[in-house]
């Protein structure tokens, strides 16, 4: 048993650079690996606890989601929040309502089982978006947008799920509509303070604690991120709310250790997709897929084409966004892990005993990946939604500080054209503090001394007060003059290039 999930694990990973080379998206390619070693083509392994998977996803996408909160800049989080959480909430409840009717009409579902599905099927997957839009140049707003919605969706799609769910089987909760509508409520509100409360404790014990040994900062991550799950689902809210704010909220502030856990953490997050889109392909079974593909194609074809730009066209109507970015975000709406977790909801009540809805939303959520997901970086270019990229470093280089310092090692890549393309280190006269400790040009490292020259792309390892160093980035990369005209300053041109030293810096 451990010999073959280590050889899904070593194939999974060699996997990546197959589908980067091929533009397929990694989630797709995990659950292929999990079909085809599953019990219907190579039979390797036999997987249909549909429980078990709930109960491992639930756990996995608690760092995934904290990951990406993790990643969430601030700046990016404060532009996006309106039509995110619009989208989050209003855009679930249109989804779910109209494709509910939509199924009923078009597929002759019942009404109530129609609106089940469609709730199941009506979040956006934080896993399968973020693995896309942190993996690819996509421009930060259309990409935080995104992101912030797949990670805050959950909620409400859960709430209708159930609510449908019980419908459908005959049960009722008590308290009725009033009672759902405050749920909500607690579970957005509560999950964003305790993120935020928790994330203060957080930031407290990572200073406090002091010790030589990284691995205790990364253990102490762990800890501290199922903490506050478990604290959310003791009050009643929502615990993956609850730790993507508390990601967003560490991620923006500095603590003792914060690189090296950052590190870690994605580290962990990248093992969390690989398991659970492995262990989602094993539960599924190709062979039913010939009893509903007629209706997986006709929801997903709904949903694409017709319910999310109409979701996306109403909840983004209030705020400023182009057509083309409405469009990248309509199209931006991928299904993955969490609908296929959600679909296991009506076995867990008895509703689908020969796993007819959880094979439908199984085969949308496949046809969501393939067409969505290869597609939307091809479409950002298309639309102009994409950003420059930098030049890949293999190295890194991380100062581990056990006290708190305002002091830290920093990435700054040396523009073409700054001021700082083409100048030795030594006529860069940067502040008393500050100190290039490396470069990595060409995948090689060099070893700075006063007369070495900053070349294009350069990438410059700074060791400065933190409080300093976007303004030590710019004045490095502002839009510089030739470097020789300063070596030869009795030459023509010399009154141009000559600078104050406080504009040097």
């Amino acid at each position: 048993m451990l010999f073959f999930f280590a050889s899904l694990i070593i194939l999974a990973i060699f996997s990546t650079k197959i589908s980067s080379r091929f533009g397929v998206p990694v989630l797709l390619a995990f659950i292929g690996i999990g079909l085809v070693v599953g019990s219907d083509v190579l039979n390797l392994f036999y997987f249909d606890d549909a429980i078990l998977t709930k109960k491992i996803a639930d756990i996995l996408l608690i760092f995934i989601l904290f990951v990406g909160g993790f990643q969430t800049k601030r700046s990016a989080l404060r532009a996006v929040a309106g039509p995110s959480l619009t989208l989050a909430t209003l855009g679930v409840f249109i989804t779910a309502g109209v494709l509910g009717f939509l199924i009923h009409f078009i597929a002759g579902f019942p009404l109530a089982e129609s609106l089940m599905v469609a709730s199941i099927i009506s979040s956006t997957d934080a896993a399968a978006v973020m693995s896309i839009t942190s993996r690819n140049p996509i421009q930060e707003r259309v990409a935080a947008t995104l992101n912030v919605e797949s990670a805050a969706n959950d909620p409400m799609a859960i709430l209708l799920t159930i609510a449908f769910v019980e419908l459908v089987s005959g049960t009722k909760s008590s308290g009725g509509t009033p009672r759902i509508l405050l749920d909500l409520v607690w579970q957005f509100g509560g999950g964003i303070l305790v993120g935020f409360v928790l994330s203060a404790a957080g930031r407290f014990l990572f200073d406090r604690l002091d010790s030589e040994n990284r691995g205790y900062y990364y253990v102490l991550a762990i800890g501290i991120v199922l903490f506050i799950y478990g604290l959310a689902d003791l009050v009643g809210t929502n615990g993956i709310i609850a730790v993507f704010f508390m990601g967003y909220w560490l991620g923006n502030s500095e603590f003792v250790g914060k690189r090296g856990v950052s590190n870690f953490l994605e580290g962990l997050s990248a093992s969390g997709n690989i398991a659970l889109f492995l262990m989602l392909g094993l539960l599924a079974f190709p062979r039913n897929f010939a009893f509903v593909w007629k209706e997986g194609l006709v929801i997903s074809a709904l949903l694409i084409f017709v319910v999310r730009p109409v979701a996306v066209a109403i909840c983004t109507l209030p705020f400023k966004y182009s057509m083309k970015e409405r469009l990248f975000v309509t199209w931006g709406g991928i299904k993955g892990a969490v609908p296929i977790v959600l679909a296991t909801y009506p076995a867990a009540y008895g509703l689908d005993p020969d796993g007819t809805f959880f094979n439908i939303i199984f085969f949308a959520v496949l046809l969501s990946c393939l067409v969505q997901g290869t597609t939307m970086v091809p479409l950002a270019k298309l639309l102009g939604l994409t950003v420059s990229t930098k030049p890949h470093s293999p190295h890194s280089v991380e100062l581990h500080s056990t006290p708190k310092s305002d002091i830290d090692l920093f990435e700054i890549r040396a523009e073409r054209g700054g001021f700082a393309d083409g100048r030795r280190i030594q006529d860069l006269e940067l502040p008393p503090d500050t100190l290039i400790s490396s470069i990595v040009r060409d995948a090689r490292i060099i070893p700075p001394k006063g007369n070495t020259r900053i070349a294009a792309d350069d990438l410059l390892f700074v060791l400065a007060p933190s409080a300093r160093i976007d303004d030590i980035s710019l004045r490095l990369n502002k839009p510089g003059t030739d470097p020789q005209l300063i070596e030869n300053p009795g030459g023509a041109g010399c009154r141009q290039t000559r600078y104050h030293p406080e504009e040097r810096i």
